[in-house]
C-alpha cells in the first residue's frame, strides 16, 4: 500500500469540490431544459386538441396549459364538446408538460417569500392576522351592518396602491357601497393624489349572482391581456345575490353548489397570480342560541373552508371596532380592538 502524502491529502477536498461543481451545473442544465420545454409547450401540442379546439378553448379563457391543468374533465367537455376520456387525457398531459407533482416542503416555503402582505394602518389588528392581508389566499370577513367591513376594503384599496404604485385593485360591488369619495379621502390621508389612485381600482357593479361570478372570471383577462399588476380583488359582498335568489330550503343545495364553485374560481385566481382576495359576508342570528353570540355567516360550511383566513367584526364600546381572528392556517385565534376614522384605522 503507498502512503498518501501531504500533497495528496490537500488535493482531496478539491476535487471534491469541482465534482460537486459538474453535478450542480448539470442539474441546473437539466432544470433550464425542462422550464424551456415547458415554454415551448403550447395547446396544441396536446393530444387531441386541434386549431378548432384552441380557438374554442381562447374563447372562454383557456389560453394556456396552467388554466388547462387546473381546470376539471367537466368544464373541458362543456366548452368544447369533446369526450370525457379525451379530456382527462387532455388535462393529464397538460400537467405532465407543467411537471406538477409533489414538491419539497423547502420549495414551498421559498415560495412564500413571494407572498405580499397588505397592512391595515392598525399595528394591533396587522399583529392578529400576522403582519397584514396575505396575497395567493382568500380573507372572509364577516360581521353586521356598521361593523366596518366595507370600510376595510376601501383602506386595504388604498394601502396597497401606497406600497406598491403599480399595484391595481378590482372591487366586484354587489351592494351599490364602493365610494369614491372614502378612496380620495384615505388617499389624501396617505400623501397620495386621489385622481391617481382611483385610477388604479378598477370597479364593476354585480346585479346577480351569475354577473358576480361572471366579474370573478373577467379578471384574467386583465391580467393576462390587459396586462394589469392586480394584488388585490375585493367582493363586497359575497352572499348578498345568493341570499336573495335562492329563497327556501329547497333551493339551499344549488345555492350553496353555486357557492363552492365562485369560491374555487376565487381561490384558483388568488394562488396561480398570487393575489389577495377579500370577500365580506353578511350574517344572520341563530334563534335557537339562548348563550354567546348568536351571529352566524351566510354561507355555512362552503364559506368556510374555502377561507383561507376568517375575520369577526362586531362593534365595541365607544364607537369602536373589534375583530377576531376565528380561523387560520398557521395563526392562532385572538381579537383587538380599533378605531375607524377619517384617515383609516387607529388602535385604541
Amino acid at each position: 500500500m503507498l502512503a498518501k502524502t501531504k500533497g495528496d491529502e490537500k488535493t482531496m477536498p478539491d476535487t471534491e469540490k469541482e465534482s460537486k461543481s459538474k453535478k450542480s451545473q448539470k442539474t441546473k442544465k437539466s432544470e433550464e431544459k425542462t422550464k424551456e420545454q415547458e415554454n415551448k409547450t403550447t395547446l396544441s401540442d396536446l393530444p387531441g386538441v386541434g386549431p378548432a379546439t384552441v380557438e374554442k378553448l381562447n374563447t372562454v379563457g383557456y389560453d394556456d396549459l396552467m388554466s388547462v391543468a387546473v381546470a376539471t374533465a367537466g368544464e373541458l367537455i362543456e366548452v368544447t364538446g369533446m369526450s370525457e376520456s379525451a379530456a382527462k387525457k387532455v388535462i393529464a398531459a397538460a400537467r405532465t408538460s407543467l411537471n406538477m407533482g409533489f414538491e419539497s416542503g423547502m420549495d414551498l416555503l421559498n415560495q412564500r417569500k413571494s407572498v405580499i402582505k397588505i397592512p391595515t394602518g392598525s399595528d394591533e389588528f396587522d399583529k392578529l392576522i400576522g403582519g397584514g392581508f396575505e396575497t395567493g389566499a382568500i380573507t372572509e370577513c364577516f360581521g353586521e351592518f356598521g361593523s366596518g367591513k366595507t370600510q376595510l376594503s376601501h383602506i386595504l384599496a388604498v394601502n396597497i396602491i401606497k406600497n406598491n404604485p403599480k399595484s391595481t385593485v378590482v372591487y366586484i360591488d354587489t351592494e351599490n357601497t364602493f365610494r369614491p369619495e372614502r378612496i380620495s379621502e384615505l388617499a389624501e390621508a396617505k400623501d397620495l393624489k386621489p385622481e391617481d389612485v382611483l385610477k388604479k381600482i378598477k370597479v364593476a357593479r354585480a346585479f346577480n349572482s351569475d354577473h358576480q361570478m361572471l366579474l370573478a372570471e373577467k379578471v384574467e383577462d386583465l391580467i393576462k391581456k390587459q396586462n394589469l399588476n392586480i394584488n388585490l380583488v375585493i367582493v363586497d359582498s359575497l352572499t348578498s345575490h345568493f341570499r336573495a335568489e335562492f329563497i327556501g330550503r329547497g333551493t339551499l343545495a344549488e345555492r350553496q353548489q353555486k357557492l363552492n364553485r365562485h369560491m374555487r374560481d376565487l381561490a384558483k385566481l388568488s394562488s396561480i397570480h398570487n393575489l389577495c382576495v377579500y370577500v365580506t359576508n353578511q350574517v344572520m342570528s341563530k334563534p335557537d342560541q339562548f348563550f354567546g353570540d348568536p351571529t352566524k355567516a351566510i354561507g355555512g360550511h362552503i364559506v368556510a373552508h374555502a377561507s383561507t383566513f376568517r375575520l369577526y367584526l362586531r362593534k365595541g364600546k365607544k364607537g369602536s371596532r373589534v375583530a377576531k381572528l376565528v380561523d387560520s392556517p398557521n395563526l392562532p385565534e385572538g381579537e383587538c380592538g380599533f378605531f375607524i376614522t377619517g384617515k383609516g384605522l387607529k388602535d385604541l
